[in-house]
């Protein structure tokens, strides 16, 4: 009844009862709580006018394909950062910079090939990974090693090439079987004769021939260089001591020429 008193009264009461500004919100996504659904939308790059208090972002079902340094605004509270089934092939290694909240990252079905612990260094408190369907013949460790809070990781249905070069990836992981989830469907694909062979299966012994015979890659890289230049080398030293004997030879047949007594035949 108060509220009739007079015009500002009136006016004062109005502005109370005006409801509060929401947060940004894209016009591709629905948005509550902190929560911004912009999954099957046909984005190509993920909205920028979301707001910094973000805590959940899911963006399944679209067409991103790149994550760039810039790709993210700034969202200091997002926990959560879904993208499946894009056509996500390349993530910058500054990409996710800005996300150290982040407690969990789902970027299965995508087209990844490889990554590098440089993108995941900001990640300190990411605890779940799913990279599952998507197309890693390897991973190097130190992606893993990246996240000190990592407590679920998903690897199921890639295309491992099991070869030495899968060694590394594969101490990391008998290190740390109960941070693997659904490890038996974590499968070979190359070469034919390990197709569908479980990696956890392996032992020790299965890379025995590696440990014993594998160089680094510098090692290789120095043989390239030093086996050419060796054989040019002994080219030009065999030429070169070959042209000497000539030379010293022709020398002595010429003094020798030189110092034969003359006779000298009368009129």
């Amino acid at each position: 009844m108060g509220c009739w008193r007079g015009p500002s009264t009136v006016l004062a009461c109005l502005l109370l009862l005006r409801p509060l500004p929401s947060p940004a919100c894209p016009a591709a996504c629905r948005c509550s709580s902190g929560e911004a659904d912009c999954s099957k939308h046909a984005l190509r790059e993920v909205p920028q006018s979301l707001s910094a208090n973000t805590s959940t972002l899911w963006l399944g079902y679209n067409f991103i394909t790149t994550l760039g340094p810039q790709s993210f605004p700034p969202l200091p509270g997002l926990l959560l950062l879904s993208l499946p089934h894009n056509h996500l092939g390349l993530i910058h290694s500054q990409a996710l910079v800005g996300l150290g909240a982040l407690q969990e990252l789902d970027l299965s079905n995508n087209y990844l090939t490889a990554l590098t612990p440089e993108t995941f260094l900001p990640l300190t408190s990411l605890a779940t990974l799913n990279l599952g369907s998507n197309r890693l013949g390897e991973l190097d460790p130190g992606v893993l090693r990246a996240l000190p809070q990592l407590q679920a990781l998903l690897l199921q249905d890639n295309p491992w090439v099991c070869s030495c070069g899968i060694l590394p990836l594969w101490h990391w992981l008998s290190h740390n079987r109960e941070k693997v989830r659904e490890e038996s469907l974590l499968l070979c694909r190359v070469p034919e004769h390990l197709n569908e062979y479980p990696i956890m299966d392996f032992r020790n012994e299965s890379f025995r021939q590696c440990q014993e015979t594998s160089l680094p890659a510098q090692h290789y890289i120095t043989f390239l260089i030093i086996g050419p230049f060796s054989f040019m080398a002994s080219i030009f030293f065999c030429t070169f001591m070959g042209s000497i004997i000539v030379v010293y030879h022709n020398l002595r047949r010429e003094s020798h020429f030189w110092r034969r007594p003359r006779i000298c035949r009368g009129r």
